[in-house]
């Protein structure tokens, strides 16, 4: 009896491993078919890159500056300054249109100031720093109000205006033109080189979009560096921020069956 559930054991285990070795064998037949269909597909298939190009012109800015206290006596002193001169700031800012909420924090900075005498270092101050991002909206229907809002910043105390940038508020509805665009161009291209390769186009079967390089879908913006002292020596004129106009430019490639 016992040699006969050896036997039995023996031959159970032969028969699961050839169960293994036929479903392994499938595998490989299967992934071998999978491959080359997936080769010959790709291989019967043709990309074509289209560019599409969206003038627009901005219509919001977006301006960074700010107020910087140096070697101020205390900590507290330091504070105190910086606090008071924001405040004359954010005033002026509200009186040319710009409603609180579009005046936001961008950093603030609290720090002592060392000097150096005799291999010692020692505290001689404290700096205080803090910047603003200033939301500035329908500026293509009042084109001066980015410049006002500098002027007023500036006669109210601003000694660091960092840079203007300008935008455009539905920036997804550019962009969705400028795709749409990708792809008649794409198509156009399509239907040269097809007819010039002898062959002929299928249907669509996908497309992608580059996010890198030309194709990133990037605005071409302006990003200006002002002087704070040539703003002020200009007494009530108003600095010269022309926001021009502005690019959206969209890659797209398009896949193409070839019959």
């Amino acid at each position: 009896m016992e040699q006969e559930n050896t036997c039995c054991h023996n031959f159970d285990k032969k028969y699961v491993l050839i169960i293994l070795g036929m479903v392994l064998l499938a595998a490989i037949v299967i992934a071998s078919i999978l491959r080359d269909w997936i080769t010959n597909d790709m291989q019967s298939q043709v990309s074509v890159t289209g560019q599409g190009k969206v003038s627009y012109q901005p219509d919001e800015a977006n301006v960074s500056l700010g107020i910087q206290v140096d070697k101020a006596p205390t900590a507290e002193n330091a504070l105190k300054q910086l606090n008071e001169k924001m405040t004359k700031v954010v005033e002026a800012i509200k009186t040319v249109g710009i409603p609180e909420e579009d005046i936001k924090t961008q950093t603030y900075n609290l720090s002592p100031d060392y000097d150096y005498n005799q291999g010692t270092n020692f505290v001689s101050g404290y700096n205080a720093r803090q910047s603003l991002t200033v939301k500035v909206k329908n500026i293509d229907k009042n084109k001066e109000l980015t410049s006002r809002v500098v002027s007023a910043a500036n006669g109210a105390g601003v000694n660091n205006v960092n840079s203007v940038n300008f935008g455009v508020s539905d920036l997804n509805a550019i962009k969705q033109q400028a795709r749409v665009k990708a792809i008649e161009d794409a198509k156009n291209k399509a239907a040269d080189l097809f007819k010039a390769a002898g062959i002929k186009p299928g249907k669509i079967v996908g497309w992608y979009e580059n996010e890198g390089g030309l194709g990133g879908a990037q605005p071409m913006a302006e990003n200006k560096m002002l002087s704070v002292d040539s703003g002020r020596a200009a007494g009530s004129a108003l600095p010269e921020l022309p926001s021009g106009n502005q690019e959206m430019v969209v890659e797209i490639g398009v896949n193409y069956e070839v019959r």
